[in-house]
């Protein structure tokens, strides 16, 4: 079976995923078209996409697609939930298992106990989803076994009673951001914006790059391509870097106490230009 992975997405390195694409395990034929999307990263979901009776099957339908050449992250089931030691015993097995994704994560042990039932080295993403887990994301980001955080912004509303105007979500998208330093991860995901595309979809990733996240889940394929233009380097900023980093080259070095930050920003620029394939666009 081809693994239908576009070239471009298999080859980045999850730290720097911007679009994270969940495809419900509801149905097998969802799992190829994502796959052959521009998400940067896949995640099949047999959480939240898949009612109490169907969870057995799901599982089964991801393992055996996971067997048969296609690699995906697969976003597991909460620890306190009756299905999250079955979910792990048979992904452990998983040739094509990418990482998990673990819904609910409230406290810094459930990531660990989740990274130790599976094959060494297999990262976990910690989705925190609720205002227990955003009060110990700084502790959560610190766990052994925790990759990434990411930002479960519906199931977080319905526990807050929080709006989805930007104002209302700032402390929290703030608190993945500093956990994320604090624990020398990669930047933090941000959830999803539900249904939208186009311009709502532009301006909702300028809210994420702006809080300091640098990757956004998503729902339908067609919004990877604009999530991981927004949250690249602009054109404008790859030609600043441009210029800086051939007058550094040339030795035109300016002596203020700017100068080292402005370059150390432009090499950042560079590198991940260079890895989306923007640099010599």
């Amino acid at each position: 079976m081809p693994t239908f992975r576009n070239s471009r997405a298999a080859a980045l390195p999850a730290k720097l995923s911007r679009s994270w694409l969940l495809a419900s395990a509801a149905d097998e034929a969802n799992f190829a078209p994502a796959l052959a999307s521009e998400a940067d990263s896949v995640i099949f979901d047999m959480e939240d996409a898949v009612p109490a009776p169907g969870k057995a099957e799901a599982r089964e339908r991801v393992v055996e697609a996971l067997s048969t050449g296609m690699t995906a992250w697969v976003r597991v089931n909460g620890i306190d939930t009756e299905y999250w030691a079955d979910d792990l015993a048979a992904l452990s097995k998983a040739p094509g298992l990418r990482g998990v994704m673990l819904a609910m994560t409230e406290r810094p042990d459930q990531v660990t106990h989740t990274a130790m039932r599976l094959q060494a080295g297999t990262p976990v993403l910690a989705l925190i989803e609720s205002a227990i887990g955003i009060e110990n994301a700084t502790d959560i980001a610190r766990a052994p076994g925790t990759f990434r955080l990411a930002f479960g912004v519906g199931d977080f509303r319905k526990d807050t009673g929080t709006s989805d105007d930007p104002m209302a979500l700032a402390y929290a998208r703030s608190r993945l951001v500093v956990a994320s330093r604090v624990g020398q991860l990669p930047g933090p995901i941000d959830g999803p914006t539900v249904g939208a595309l186009g311009e709502e979809l532009q301006q909702a990733c300028k809210v994420t790059a702006s809080m300091g996240m640098t990757g956004k889940l998503c729902l339908l394929l067609e919004a990877a391509d604009t999530i991981n233009k927004s949250l690249s380097p602009s054109e404008s900023e790859i030609r600043w870097a441009h210029e800086l980093l051939d007058a550094h080259a040339a030795g035109a070095v300016v002596g203020d106490g700017s100068y080292l930050p402005r370059l150390a920003r432009a090499e950042k620029i560079s590198s991940l230009a260079d890895s989306y394939g923007l640099w010599n666009a």
